[in-house]
């Protein structure tokens, strides 16, 4: 008895095993095949460099190329005016005339002091010429009487220079009371009448007489943001338009940049040149200014949808040997649903298209 149930249990045993080890066999494709069919199937990107192109339209303002306030050198009264508002003049022009009756007293004054230091110096160096003459023979004139000569000559050639000077500086005085055009341009404003008084002091000194403005040629001025301060160079176009002109658009090229930033802000001023031959565009006209924004040098750039966010920070989701990685970043400028990115990245590498934070990081992923 004992013997049977020994050969019935050592029959069994192999058995077990034998349809164990096929039952594992036959589990380990099945569970192969359920993780694969597990992984999340997702839309990937190759990652590449480009130039982001987007556009800033910022309000500016049209300045005269230049403009001067025109006021009296001398205290004088406006005796003409020859000019009026809207006047166009060229450079050199009279545009007024001013009478100071104090000034061409001090002016002939100073020719009657010419005169007699002219004449004066006439005598003494005849005089001195004569000793010095008379000195060849000897014993005829002392040495000393020759010295007080020559330095009587000297003196009144001094005073015969300063007796010119003044007469130069009178006859410059006058000169101001000619006020002429220093270039081509308008007059804006007029701001005195003849028998008005005019002068560096008193009320006088805070009126000019008139302002001028060149207007064939404007200034258009523009503050622009110090993010936006590193896309601009000199030469590189721009377009602008007027609310009085609709439907005309303007081109100018920068030409001037500040290089430094407006404290209080926060901006630099950029400059541009603009023809206005025709006279279409004013001087004090607000203008807004199409400014394309153009990055020199190239960066990573994807669609805004492979970019996103948490709570903690700003990430693209990367696909590496099938699995999800979580890479931060910082987003530049976004254009027509494209952004600029910066981050721990390369060229050629797989973003997730739509990224989204449900996506965990080492989920294991089916591109396509």
């Amino acid at each position: 008895m004992k013997r049977k149930l020994f050969w019935a249990v050592f029959f069994i045993i192999p058995i077990g095993i034998v349809f164990s080890s096929c039952g594992s066999h036959a589990q380990a494709p099945a569970a192969a095949n359920a993780a694969t069919d597990s992984a999340v199937t997702v839309q990937t990107i190759s990652l590449s460099k480009g130039r982001l192109t987007s556009n800033m339209t910022l309000p500016g303002q049209l300045l005269p190329f230049q403009s001067v306030d025109l006021y009296a050198k001398v205290n004088s009264f406006v005796k003409e005016m020859y000019v009026d508002v809207g006047s166009r003049v060229h450079k050199g022009q009279l545009l007024a005339t001013l009478e100071a009756p104090e000034l061409q007293s001090a002016t002939d004054e100073a020719a009657s002091l010419l005169h007699t230091q002219e004449a004066t110096f006439r005598a003494s160096k005849a005089t001195y010429d004569r000793l010095y003459a008379t000195s060849k023979i000897p014993g005829t004139v002392s040495p000393n009487e020759l010295e007080l000569a020559d330095a009587k000559m000297s003196s009144d050639s001094a005073n015969l220079a300063a007796a010119r000077s003044r007469y130069q500086q009178s006859t410059d005085l006058q000169g101001y009371l000619e006020v002429r055009a220093p270039f081509d341009g308008v007059i804006s404003s007029r701001s005195i009448y003849p028998g008005a008084y005019a002068g560096p002091a008193g009320k006088g000194s805070f009126i000019p007489l008139m302002t001028l403005q060149q207007q064939r040629r404007l200034r258009l001025s523009v503050a622009v943001p110090e993010a936006a301060t590193d896309y601009f160079r000199d030469g590189e176009a721009i377009r602008f338009t007027v609310q009085t002109l609709p439907g005309q658009v303007f081109t100018a090229a920068v030409t001037r940049m500040a290089g430094a930033l407006d404290l209080q802000t926060r901006t630099e001023q950029l400059q541009m040149d603009v023809v206005n031959d025709n006279g279409l565009l004013l001087p004090g006209m607000f203008a807004q200014v199409s400014l394309d924004l153009t990055n020199s040098d190239k960066q990573f750039i994807v669609p805004q949808t492979a970019v996103t966010a948490n709570s903690k920070r700003v990430f693209v989701v990367r696909v590496t040997g099938g699995r999800t990685e979580w890479v931060t970043v910082q987003k530049g400028r976004e254009s027509d649903g494209k952004v600029e990115i910066y981050g721990d990245l390369k060229e050629g590498d797989q973003l997730v298209a739509a990224a989204t934070d449900e996506l965990k990081a080492g989920t294991s992923v089916k591109t396509n």
